[in-house]
């Protein structure tokens, strides 16, 4: 079945999210702020679910129209072949929004639609009565400008819930803007990662996965897996493909500090969770006495403390002194670091970034600074020891 997919995403990360989808062999139909619209079948359903590290959620979209009077969306949603997804025993759902469109109330557009789902579903199998009590189908109706897009869930909880975060500190950041900083980043299996203010472990985390090649939702569910219309073999296919995928021969060198004892031992449980706790040498102390050990080209990836997760304005700034130091002591080492701190370039650098990324790290507007360190020399055969 052909269909046209939806990858959402939090603003600022389509662009990784559009490279991931085309890493997966399938044609971008449309790119828009905070959604990547793509062209597959179920399989793509399927692998888009499994793989995708940066996107939030996967949805089908079923139909796109303008309305501008509620018959006009009754009779619009009634369209759609709801049959060929929702069984007689189906949970439907509907959720929606309005942004300056006409049909302005969201409880009377989601009542409109789902009377016109009910009709739509009575017709086909002759009932009138639906107990719900199957497989969950989640509808949303996001009209904006009087432009209705209707789409279908098919991940459940979103994609940032891989399954091996056990134990989080204060504010850690979500899987997927993890997953996006790595991405965005110089760094690849094959280079020193340094994560100086681990948390919970999710930057080495996600680093050592991708360099592994592990599916970030190999261990966790999704809600159409329970779905008729996508044969449960797809998943067992997709998985088999997935585990096989795997690289266990790449050697890694990632290292995470934090000074909070608790961080680390949350940050260990949750790396042997997701299988790569063999691949992080996790270091109690602070990050921002870092040394190089005469090691060249590094790649520190980190998310410093701020606002309530560090609780004083003169902590951070000595931490921001230290990366300056360091920096300026290893010039072929890159540093790139989320905060919302507007003054940061000057504090780490003191110079603007060479690269600068607006993002969210949740509903907080953040700065992804990225600093690009000189390359290292390439030495000669007979210039090994000097």
């Amino acid at each position: 079945m052909k269909l046209e997919l939806i990858a959402t995403a939090t603003f600022g990360l389509e662009a990784p999210v559009k490279r991931e989808i085309e890493a997966l062999g399938y044609k971008i139909l449309k790119s828009e702020d905070g959604k990547i619209t793509f062209q597959g079948d179920e399989r793509a359903l399927v692998r888009a679910n499994l793989w995708l590290r940066c996107a939030d959620r996967v949805q089908i979209k079923m139909a796109e129209f303008k309305a501008l009077e509620f018959e006009d969306l009754f009779q619009q949603v009634k369209a759609i072949p709801w049959e060929e997804w929702i069984p007689p025993d189906g949970k439907f759902i509907v959720n929606g929004s309005s942004v300056k469109s006409k049909l302005s109330s969201v409880p009377a557009c989601q009542s409109v639609a789902e009377k016109a789902i009910v009709e739509r579903l009575k017709e086909t199998y002759g009932m009138d009565y639906f107990e719900k009590t199957g497989a969950l189908y989640d509808i949303k109706i996001a009209l904006l400008k009087d432009r209705v897009t209707v789409t279908l869930d098919t991940t459940g909880p979103g994609l940032h819930k891989r399954g091996y975060r056990q134990n989080a500190v204060i504010a850690p950041i979500k899987e997927t803007l993890a997953a996006a900083m790595i991405q965005l980043s110089f760094w690849r299996k094959g280079r020193i990662l340094v994560d100086t203010c681990c948390g919970s472990g999710t930057i080495p985390i996600e680093a050592a996965m991708i360099a592994r090649n592990i599916a970030p939702g190999l261990n966790r569910s999704f809600v159409s897996e329970d779905w008729e219309a996508i044969p449960e073999k797809l998943w067992k296919e997709e998985r088999k493909k997935a585990f096989e995928a795997m690289d266990w021969d790449a050697e890694l060198e990632i290292y995470a500090y934090d000074i909070d004892k608790r961080a680390i031992a949350a940050a260990k449980e949750n790396a042997a969770e997701a299988g790569v706790d063999e691949d992080i040498t996790f270091i109690l102390g602070d990050g921002g006495k870092l040394k190089s050990q005469g090691k060249e080209g590094g790649i520190i990836i980190t998310n410093p403390p701020y606002g309530q997760r560090i609780g004083d304005q003169d902590s951070m700034d000595k931490l921001y002194e230290d990366f300056s130091a360091f920096l300026k002591a290893n010039p072929t080492w890159s540093m790139f670091a989320i905060t919302p701190d507007k003054t940061a370039e000057q504090k780490i650098f003191g110079r603007p970034a060479d690269r600068r990324r607006k993002l969210y790290n949740g509903r907080m507007e953040v700065c992804y600074y990225q600093y690009h360190g000189k390359k290292p020399e390439v030495k000669a055969d007979g210039d090994k020891d000097r």
